[in-house]
């Protein structure tokens, strides 16, 4: 009995996990088309497309990450993004530098996967 318990108490938690993760999806998708500006990050092993990407400042701007070569994810020191290979995220920042990252552990050169963003 007190395994059939565990057993079903683990996919209640389990179908809880996965409807709220596509609720969450849904308000993201509805938040990038609403923004005013789209910017493509292509990642691939072990190097994103630009060195630096630049975006208007206190503006919601849709940063799209397109994995090309491997699996990767993106992520801004400071900031509470972290976007999905093959997803975006809609952010609002201030005038300043920030780092991007990698936030998906790639191979031998993920530390070494970085770029800049400029918000001017």
């Amino acid at each position: 009995m007190l395994k059939k318990s565990l057993w079903l108490a683990a996919i209640s938690i389990l179908a809880v996990g996965i409807l709220a993760a596509c609720g969450g999806g849904k308000d993201k998708e509805e938040s990038t088309k609403n923004a005013e500006e789209t910017i493509t990050i292509q990642a691939s092993n072990f190097e994103f497309d630009q060195k630096e990407y630049k975006i208007p400042a206190n503006k919601d701007v849709a940063l799209k990450l397109e994995n090309v070569d491997g699996n990767h994810g993106l992520m801004i020191e400071g900031e509470k993004v972290n976007i999905s290979g093959g997803s975006s995220d809609v952010v609002n920042l201030k005038p300043g530098e920030y780092t991007l990252r990698c936030s998906v552990p790639c191979g031998s050169g993920h530390a070494e996967m970085v770029s800049k963003l400029v918000v001017e």
